[in-house]
């Protein structure tokens, strides 16, 4: 189980696999914010674990987050085991921390705010895997901060619990 998100420090980089591009964001723990950052291009593994490197020596992150792809339905398809093959390439590489996060439809919704912000078909293809990996990490920390939430309510209610019969 993942440490409370209150105790979590640091960058993350977060990751929108692709077999020809890799959207790239960052967040801190601390904010609790993401952000797009970047795209890697190529196909070839080599230039693209270059990039990555380049990017974890720049931005120094604690941990990793890798968009995992499902069917609507929640099920694996295809990509689910390539992205869960380049998150294990991530680990091994690095010596980081990854973990998954939901990514269902991140590339709808972030083609949806691109335009809504006024982005043309072609400028918002520049900025879309970034955008995607954004939504990626941003639904990751929120997941987080729910699972901490829900956690402090229950200790909250078992505390308050507690006092109730001790008097």
């Amino acid at each position: 189980m993942p440490e409370p998100a209150g105790k979590r420090m640091g960058t993350v980089l977060a990751f929108d696999f692709g077999e020809k591009r890799i959207g790239v964001a960052v967040g801190e723990w601390q904010l609790r914010q993401a952000h797009p950052l970047t795209t890697v291009h190529s196909e070839a593994n080599a230039a693209r674990f270059s990039a990555i490197a380049a990017l974890i020596q720049e931005w120094q992150p604690t941990s990793l987050v890798v968009g995992r792809p499902l069917t609507l339905d929640g099920t694996a398809h295809a990509m689910t085991a390539r992205c869960m093959r380049f998150a294990s390439q991530l680990r091994g590489r690095f010596g980081l921390s990854v973990e998954y996060a939901e990514e269902r439809l991140s590339s709808v919704d972030a083609q949806d705010r691109l335009r809504s912000a006024g982005h043309d078909h072609r400028s918002a293809r520049k900025h879309l895997d970034a955008v995607a990996a954004q939504l990626i990490l941003q639904s990751h920390f929120d997941s987080i901060v729910g699972q901490t939430d829900d956690h402090s309510l229950l200790d909250e209610a078992r505390d308050t619990n507690d006092r109730e019969t001790c008097h």
